[in-house]
């Protein structure tokens, strides 16, 4: 199929890459997303922050539709989402996702592993699909284990390589589900580093994280999400130092304080 073509996408004049409007989202009876509003500008690095049950992973599985809407507007690179399976394929073809969890196949390398969508989506030859696998294992650290099966290759190991999966589609922005909160401790460090490269390379990035650290020297926004709403977002100092919502000050200091 071919590409839809999309003459509104971001450019420096139209510099942002996503706009969502007043999203709603209801699994049932339950309201999940509570007219969230964000627009996140190219390059740039926002970071969502809030409780279990807030939002935020629906939220972010809104963008390249793996979790439908049913009121708002959403608007990716210059693509509108909506039921047209064009429009969905596209905008997933800009967009990488990294969840909580691997969810490598076991029984392919990672090499294996990292060449599958270049192969059936954009139909490259294996060999120059294998070549640019290569290159981004190099570039989360994972040189030297290429040939290594998920169960041979720590937790994160895993997570690095499911990030160069991600990579691998070339995408123009990349979501990341809590991507270390699955992980021992000592393994969170070498995830973090290989985003924080993301970040200084100028990748357009959602992160939903609890990562203090990370938050304070990457992100150039945080989002306080709760009950389905983006209560309130500033640049990491102001966050930290003063939020204007009693609702985050609760939150940061049981966070903080931990």
């Amino acid at each position: 199929m071919n590409e839809l073509p999309t003459p509104q996408a971001a450019t420096p004049d139209t510099p942002d890459m996503i706009v969502c409007q007043g999203v709603h989202k209801w699994f049932g009876p339950v309201h999940v997303l509570r007219g969230v509003n964000l627009t996140v500008r190219r390059g740039e690095v926002v970071v969502i922050m809030g409780p279990s049950g807030s939002g935020k992973s629906t939220f972010i599985r809104t963008i390249n539709a793996l979790e439908p809407v049913q009121q708002g507007r959403i608007v990716v690179d210059g693509i509108e989402l909506g039921p047209d399976l064009g429009r969905i394929e596209a905008v997933r073809r800009e967009v990488g996702m990294v969840f909580q969890h691997f969810n490598l196949f076991p029984h392919l390398t990672a090499l294996q592993n990292v060449t599958l969508g270049p192969v059936w989506v954009r139909r490259w030859p294996r060999r120059q699909a294998e070549a640019l696998a290569l290159e981004l294992l190099a570039r989360v650290g994972l040189e030297g284990h290429a040939h290594k099966y998920p169960a041979q290759l720590s937790g994160g190991q895993q997570q690095r390589v499911a990030i160069a999966r991600a990579l691998a589609m070339q995408p123009r922005i990349m979501l990341f589900d809590e991507p270390t909160s699955a992980l021992d401790p000592e393994m969170i460090k070498e995830v973090l580093d290989v985003m924080r490269e993301l970040a200084r390379s100028g990748m357009t990035m959602i992160v939903v994280t609890h990562e203090v650290g990370f938050a304070r020297e990457v992100a150039d926004r945080i989002c306080f999400m709760d009950q389905g709403a983006i209560l309130e977002q500033a640049e990491p100092a102001l966050f930290f130092r003063s939020p204007r919502h009693e609702r985050t000050r609760r939150f940061l200091s049981q966070i903080l304080h931990a």
